[in-house]
């Protein structure tokens, strides 16, 4: 059999998407080149959810690991594929199933309210889910007499702290990419674009001590939403850098600048238009949560859902 030729990577997508019956995922954090190929771009429980009503029978995810497991999640009866299977997630795997159910057996009674960015076997030992965006509205939905554990994200849990007046069991990790956004980098970018207003994702290290500088502190999703309204010209964004690279794209007639030189996250960036086509080939790196966990998993995430 004669291998079809294309005149570009591109083509080949597009055509092995329609023989697959195939739509494309991929997280805002993504190069350019998959953003652009891709059905559906944007956060990960956008995207999990959009998949829920997609027609399609196989669903490739350009992001991380964690992201495709909470699509197979909601998105049971679909083939769900990864361009490569070692995208995972420095922040997701430093918390494990085990350490929730210790937490739980200290602490009768308790509420783990996980952060979207765990695994599904966390997400199976929580009560509640959240993002970014939602993180103070699952918190201040709990009830004041019970104790809380905020997983795995240290900084988000903060944020949702000071926010709510809660006070809350917070774990020690991190994202290493946005711990690497820190105070100096804040201080120095604006002095350099004083005009500009500072978007500033709730996972960075800055948080703790440059917080008050923030114009706005959003979601990547809260983030595009907001620059379509913005009346700004200039942008400093504090987080990874694929997403200035979207926001670039699509405003042209608007400016944007990273804050902080290291953000780029090499997990996102191992997925490659080549990954994609020849997941798409090989109908390689299937990720199906077993049916078990599943249905633990999306109890937490429809809890989230339920709140708002």
């Amino acid at each position: 059999m004669v291998k079809q030729l294309f005149n570009s990577i591109q083509d080949e997508i597009s055509a092995l998407k329609k023989q697959r019956n195939a739509a494309i995922l991929a997280h805002n954090y993504q190069a350019m080149d998959i953003q652009r190929v891709a059905d559906y771009v944007g956060d990960s429980l956008y995207l999990a959810r959009i998949a829920e009503k997609l027609k399609e029978d196989v669903i490739l995810f350009s992001g991380v690991h964690f992201m495709a497991e909470t699509v197979s999640i909601l998105s049971p009866s679909k083939t769900v594929l990864m361009p490569d299977p070692d995208a995972g997630c420095s922040l997701a795997s430093m918390v494990k199933a085990e350490d929730v159910r210790k937490w739980k057996q200290e602490h009768p009674g308790g509420i783990v309210v996980c952060y979207v960015n765990t695994p599904a076997t966390v997400k199976a030992e929580s009560d509640y889910a959240c993002t970014s965006a939602n993180a103070c509205q699952v918190v201040s939905s709990i009830p004041a007499d019970k104790e809380i554990l905020f997983v795995p994200d240290f900084f988000l849990g903060l944020y949702a702290q000071r926010q709510t007046g809660r006070k809350l069991h917070l774990w020690p990790g991190f994202c290493h990419v946005h711990a690497r956004i820190n105070s100096e980098h804040i201080e120095k970018i604006k002095q350099q674009y004083p005009d500009a207003e500072l978007l500033m994702h709730p996972e960075c290290g800055c948080l703790t001590k440059s917080m008050h500088l923030a114009d706005k502190i959003l979601s990547t999703g809260g983030m595009v939403k907001h620059v379509e309204t913005s009346p700004k010209k200039e942008f400093l964004i504090a987080t990874e850098t694929g997403l200035v690279e979207q926001l670039a794209d699509k405003h042209p007639d608007k400016a944007f600048y990273p804050v902080g030189d290291k953000a780029t996250c090499e997990y996102m960036k191992m997925n490659t238009l080549e990954k994609i086509a020849r997941s798409l080939e090989k109908m390689q790196f299937v990720v199906k949560v077993p049916d078990d966990i599943a249905a633990r998993a999306r109890l937490s995430i429809e809890r989230m859902i339920a709140i708002g």
